[in-house]
């Protein structure tokens, strides 16, 4: 499959290839938000679903993949580094601030600063109409934020922290977005990345989790929570392996771009599952994050 792959990188077929992995991240990474953000603290969701991706992506890094060659390890120590940043200030966001303010404003701000890494590092380049798209996207996102903000009555004494959190969270979603890019890219097989990733991205929370649940007066359940982590285990191959796949496939900016329609998905978890409540308003912003993503995809 990895050589099928490869073929692809460089083609119109990969490019519709990224499209699709792009879009499949957005929706899958809505998904993991709300199993971070649900029921359960989103620490310990967190060390949960963490522990079961590492567990389970051990035998296939060990046994499965090629070995990575030897320039991996200090790429793979940044990729730690980004992305171990990025989930302690997502889970305080999380704990400060309503799911639908928090999650648009940290998926706002990073594609915005992924698209400037990718031109940095990549030399990519965004045409005028594909900027237009984004500003249009943005509008979107932003704006429902700011509705939300508005609107949201939970959390409200701690709304303005978790909202520099969230920023701050958006702007390591842009650093570990460039970094897993150059990473993926830099290994002979994309797979051993992948499943090296997933080992190593899970090292910490889990240990973190396990302080926190026993300090807790009254903690959870194991059962459940574990449950929740199992499943979290196997969206996050899809959510985070998908979107590095289409970074190698295609362009880091437009991927990450595309991968912001989850703020569409998100809004309407919030509504289903988690009870936060959607008007006309705010489907007609979300109306305009994916009318943004269609113009980016079109314009390119």
């Amino acid at each position: 499959m990895s050589d099928w792959l490869i073929s692809l990188e460089g083609t119109e077929a990969g490019h519709r290839a990224a499209l699709i992995l792009a879009l499949s991240a957005g929706f899958l990474h809505a998904v993991f938000g709300a199993l971070q953000k649900g029921r359960h603290d989103p620490w310990l969701s967190r060390g949960a679903i963490d522990f079961c991706y590492c567990a389970m992506a051990i035998p296939v890094a060990l046994f499965v993949v090629p070995w990575p060659e030897p320039h991996m390890w200090p790429i793979f120590a940044a990729v730690w580094a980004a992305h171990t940043i990025y989930k302690t200030l997502q889970g305080q966001a999380y704990v400060m601030g309503a799911y639908t303010v928090v999650y648009p404003v940290v998926r706002g701000t990073g594609p915005l600063f992924a698209i400037f890494g990718a031109m940095l590092v990549f030399g990519e380049t965004f045409t005028l109409v594909q900027w237009l798209g984004v500003l249009v996207l943005l509008t979107g996102i932003f704006g429902l934020a700011v509705y939300n903000l508005i609107h949201v009555k939970v959390d409200r004494h701690t709304l303005e922290p978790a909202l520099l959190f969230a920023v701050a969270t958006g702007l390591l979603v842009a650093v570990y977005t460039t970094v897993d890019a150059y990473g993926i890219r830099a290994t002979a097989d994309p797979f051993t990345f992948l499943a090296w990733f997933f080992v190593i991205d899970g090292l910490v929370f889990p240990v973190v989790a396990w302080i926190r649940w026993h300090r807790m007066e009254a903690p959870p359940a194991p059962g459940p929570l574990m449950l929740r982590g199992f499943i979290g285990g196997i969206v996050a191959f899809g959510s985070f392996g998908t979107v590095m796949l289409a970074t190698r496939l295609d362009k880091v900016g437009e991927a990450a771009v595309l991968r912001e329609t989850s703020t569409v998905f998100a809004a309407f978890i919030g509504w289903l599952v988690l009870k936060e409540t959607v008007g006309p308003r705010r489907i007609a912003l979300m109306a305009l994050i994916a009318l943004g993503a269609v113009i980016v995809e079109a314009g390119g």
